[in-house]
């Protein structure tokens, strides 16, 4: 089997100025010390530190409490397998947890840790970089997340086995981890002990993943209702990969270059590489005539292959020139197939720059220019040591949480076993078995147009051959951002987000009652 390799949800950046939300000085933490002291493992010892806090959102103040923690899982026999470590936000004036939403979110990877929505969405801290998205030079800091869905909902950060501070009980036994449904196993154990701990049942209950997460988020629909009768009332999908065949560049696959297609269309427009005429036009009118162009001459030509007459080949050579602003010979020598490598490294070739994969709209140097792929990813650099250099502060600092464990942002979990023997890991059944089995379930889907990693046309496609009950559908929710994999790091695209997904949980929250 083909094993696409996701990293992380992670990328893109601020824009447009934000209307002032005043916060409160947040009060000294009050951190209460464990109730063990436990070794850097993953054995049986638990570790909790709970912090207070204050935050303003939306004009109102109140009180909050953080948990920087592990939970032990442990076998049939009742033995340690894993210490899971994750970060809790719960507000303290909720009157009735039952009608509290919690929201469970996890990153990607496979093998990232919850950093990036932790720090860059989600919580009640988001790291500062430049409002245009590009990079900010060390050292980093935090600021009061004045769009934090902590008015909406409270917020667990798990940390899947390797990421982060959570770890195998015995290292050599991490690898049993390291699998789509072995990995779902166990973050639906996780869900099923904190539910239960903190008496959160009969709550209103939400996931949010990013990326590969959405991978994880769909698998454990399955895996929560089968295993522990856990209906959801919502999944949150960000930058998704459902069926991974829509993401692999490989000989006999032709999905990917045609779902591609609007993205590049997309990217070129951002960086001025289109004809006068197209880019005159609006983002999205131009995208809608990328997608018209792979639903008609595109889809037709590729499945033609060699049956094309050389009047027709020339034609869509001609349009796929003019929808990726590449020079129509080097597509002509691509044999009408673009995959990514090319794409991103040739767009700006002319002026020795590479294209980001996570967010287009990055630009990064070259080294080779003979090379014929990209070197490294810019749109990855340009905010992977900040979140790291923040999170290891601020946990430290702000939530006195002590180990001396990396915590690893972007962790090697290799081999992955994708449970295919032939073909590609698709879990898009699972969501929709799900979602025919709890017709309450509502899903809200998250899509950057400037991510080269999980583009927009590909989850459109996925959702519109999802194979359930017309009616079903009505329970999606697509939203589009200007920017890339991590849309939420462009501070427009936060302000729209805030307000994207804080309706979609109320919603889904409010039915349920």
């Amino acid at each position: 089997m083909r094993k696409l390799k996701l990293l992380c949800g992670s990328l893109c950046l601020a824009l447009f100025g934000l209307p002032a939300f005043a916060a409160d000085p947040v009060p000294k933490p009050d951190a209460k010390p464990a109730a063990a002291t436990p070794k850097d493992s993953g054995k049986d010892q638990e570790k909790r530190v709970e912090t207070r806090h204050r935050i303003t959102l939306g004009g109102q103040t109140f009180d909050y409490t953080a948990v920087a923690g592990t939970i032990t899982l442990r076998d049939d026999e009742q033995k340690p397998t894993a210490a899971i470590f994750h970060i809790t936000y719960t507000r303290d004036s909720a009157k009735d947890p039952a009608t509290r939403p919690v929201v469970f979110s996890f990153n990607g990877g496979p093998g990232a840790s919850s950093v990036w929505m932790h720090l860059g969405l989600l919580g009640p801290q988001r790291i500062v970089l430049a409002e245009d998205g590009s990079a900010r030079p060390p050292p980093y800091r935090l600021v009061t997340n004045e769009f934090s869905l902590l008015d909406v909902a409270d917020l667990v950060f798990i940390d899947p086995v390797s990421t982060g501070f959570s770890r195998a009980a015995e290292p050599k036994e991490a690898g049993k981890f390291y699998g789509l449904k072995e990995d779902a196993r166990a973050v639906a154990e996780f869900i099923r002990l904190y539910l239960t701990r903190n008496q959160r049942w009969a709550s209103p209950k939400f996931l949010i993943g990013e990326s590969y997460g959405t991978t994880r988020a769909a698998e454990l629909s399955g895996e929560l209702s089968r295993r522990h009768k856990l209906n959801l009332n919502g999944i949150i999908l960000v930058s998704t990969v459902l069926n991974f065949q829509t993401l692999d560049f490989a000989n006999g696959n032709d999905l990917p270059y045609l779902l591609y297609l609007p993205s590049y269309t997309a990217t070129a427009w951002f960086h001025q590489r289109l004809a006068a005429d197209l880019q005159a036009l609006p983002l999205t009118n131009v995208v809608a005539q990328a997608r018209q162009f792979v639903e008609t001459n595109y889809a037709l030509g590729l499945f033609r292959g060699a049956a094309l007459e050389a009047g027709e080949r020339r034609q869509l050579v001609a349009q796929l020139a003019r929808f990726t602003g590449l020079p129509a010979e080097y597509v002509e020598r691509a044999d009408l197939r673009l995959a990514l490598g090319r794409f991103g490294r040739e767009l700006l070739a002319a002026q020795h720059r590479v294209v980001g994969r996570f967010d287009s709209r990055y630009t990064g140097y070259v080294r080779d220019r003979l090379a014929g792929g990209p070197e490294h990813d810019p749109s990855f650099e340009a905010v992977a040591g900040a979140f790291a250099s923040a999170f290891n502060q601020y946990i430290r600092t702000d939530l006195k949480f002590e180990s001396d464990l990396p915590y690893e942002i972007l962790a090697s979990v290799g081999p992955w076993n994708w449970g295919e023997v032939n073909g590609y890991a698709n879990v898009a059944e699972t969501l929709a078995d799900a979602m025919t089995r709890n017709p309450f379930l509502k899903v809200e889907v998250c899509c950057g147009y400037y991510d080269l990693a999980t583009p927009f046309f590909a989850t459109e496609y996925t959702f519109n051959h999802l194979g359930v009950d017309p009616e079903l559908l009505a329970n999606v929710t697509m939203d589009y951002y200007t920017a890339g994999h991590m849309m939420y790091l462009n501070q427009a695209d936060l302000k729209k987000q805030k307000a994207d997904l804080s309706r979609f949980i109320r919603n889904a929250s409010t039915s349920a009652q």
